[in-house]
């Protein structure tokens, strides 16, 4: 039995991507929250419904639990969350009726419910925590367990009141986020996590959050829940939580998963001197800005640390692109800084971005050039997407209709006025990796040399050849 129950609303099941890929990672966010709770002298337990084929899988933990309090805490951490996915919202709705069956007050945090707060509470939601959620929500619990029913002195709240939504003043954000409490891990089943990763992969792979926000503004960035400011866990209080995860999960591999890591003065030294003070053997992944990684030894420093790939938000090999999305970086900037990543060993990643109004086909090209020059480690291509909150999205937004998210992460719809129609930027997506995949194996097969993998290595290039030149044909037949 427990007082408040937690769950979240990303179901692997129901993007189909990525439950093909299957590197699940934990709900930080909501364990985090659960943490706080039980810290507090709470009685929390979660749900997990990372692996649930069905919404209705909840009801075991409803029945056994019984709680007053239904909390479906999204973990804002994760990008696949932060997309706000059609079919994770459906999911929810179906669970607050559930809910609300046994009597549960439901309680959400979330990107998807601060950008559709009335969809929400007119679904069965009796609150929308906005914002940071730890603070809100500790004080929300408090007086929903004591029975008070007047909430207008609570920061961070949205409700209906007489069917009207109501707003209580938004939270500020914490600052000393040393003082938050690990999150709650015992109460995951790890096991399970380490056991797909292990199959997937054939290591395990943890996710760990040293900050909140990003003060960058790319002005298609969405930011609903940390906002555009950037706090920081200490190096040290890192450190101990990764000990403490190593001890008792044995991770190889850590995925980062802040926005912008590492970004204070001094930050990346310390935390690399103190790996290595503490003998810790891991590898890890990062997102980050090409500007940023030029900044004097930072790249150096993340290579003694222990980083594996970093993610650089590239988005476009076009300069005019890059400054009409106010994105402070520019293509050389990119280009040094995978030569530098590269120099130290480190993978280097681009997440490439194509649609954004303004982009013609001479700007693709461009972004082709870069990437097949420069021909990083790995790519993640998508299309713009305009979410609430960012000035493109008010750019955009009479330009569209009643669809305005994605059903899950690999639909990549353009949905407002674009250059080409929709279904040319699925093709160019499936041409950009086909044709990085084959160059990838033309270059692995030179390096080779005869060894003793060059026949499969030519086995996959006569499979991935017919693949590139059909999904180029496929793609002229729109820009001819």
């Amino acid at each position: 039995m427990a007082d408040i129950l937690f769950t979240h609303s990303y179901f692997l099941r129901f993007d189909p991507k990525q439950w093909r890929a299957q590197q699940p990672f934990a709900p930080l966010a909501t364990i985090t929250a659960s943490a706080t709770l039980r810290e507090k002298g709470q009685s929390v337990a979660l749900y997990d419904p990372m692996f649930a084929e069905r919404a209705d899988e909840i009801l075991p933990a409803l029945k056994k639990h019984q709680p007053k309090i239904l909390v479906v805490y999204d973990d804002g951490f994760n990008y696949l969350t932060k997309m706000c996915l059609t079919n994770m919202r459906e999911a929810a709705f179906e669970v607050f009726e559930m809910a609300k069956a046994f009597g549960c007050k439901v309680l959400v945090s979330s990107s998807d419910a601060t950008d559709h707060s009335l969809e929400y509470l007119r679904k069965g939601a009796d609150f929308v925590m906005v914002g940071e959620g730890e603070q809100t929500l500790t004080e929300l619990s408090t007086a929903l367990l004591s029975g008070e029913d007047h909430f207008e002195a609570i920061d961070g709240l949205r409700f209906l009141e007489n069917g009207q939504l109501c707003s209580t003043k938004p939270r500020i954000n914490l600052k000393e986020l040393d003082q938050i409490p690990l999150p709650a891990w015992d109460l995951v089943n790890v096991e399970e996590y380490k056991q797909r990763w292990i199959a997937s992969k054939g290591f395990f792979s943890i996710n760990l959050s040293t900050t909140r926000g990003c003060p960058f503004k790319c002005n298609w960035c969405a930011k609903p829940i940390y906002g555009n400011r950037y706090n920081a866990r200490s190096p040290e209080n890192v450190i101990d939580e990764l000990k403490l995860l190593k001890q008792r999960y044995n991770f190889d591999h850590v995925w980062f998963c802040d926005d912008i890591f590492g970004l204070k003065p001094g930050w990346v030294k310390r935390f690399a001197d103190l790996v290595e003070a503490e003998n810790l053997d891991f590898k890890f992944k990062i997102q980050s800005r090409a500007d940023l990684l030029l900044e004097e030894n930072n790249i150096a420093d993340l290579s003694r640390a222990g980083a594996d790939e970093i993610w650089i938000g590239a988005e476009s090999g076009s300069q005019k692109v890059l400054d009409a999305m106010d994105k402070g970086t520019s293509v050389e900037q990119i280009v040094e800084a995978t030569r530098l990543m590269k120099k130290h060993n480190i993978k280097p990643c681009y997440f490439l971005q194509f649609g954004y109004p303004g982009e013609t086909f001479e700007d693709i090209k461009l972004t082709f050039d870069l990437v097949f020059k420069q021909m990083p480690h790995d790519i993640g291509v998508s299309v713009s997407y305009p979410l609430p909150g960012t000035k493109f999205y008010e750019n955009v937004k009479s330009e569209l209709g009643a669809k305005s998210n994605w059903t899950d992460s690999d639909e990549l719809l353009v949905m407002f006025d674009s250059a080409f129609p929709a279904e040319f930027y699925k093709k160019l997506q499936r041409y950009v990796h086909y044709e990085f995949r084959l160059r990838a194996l033309k270059n692995k097969l030179s390096e080779n040399r005869g060894g003793l993998d060059s026949l499969s290595l030519i086995s996959k290039l006569l499979y991935r050849i017919p693949l590139s030149i059909w999904s180029k044909q496929q793609l002229n037949k729109y820009v001819r």
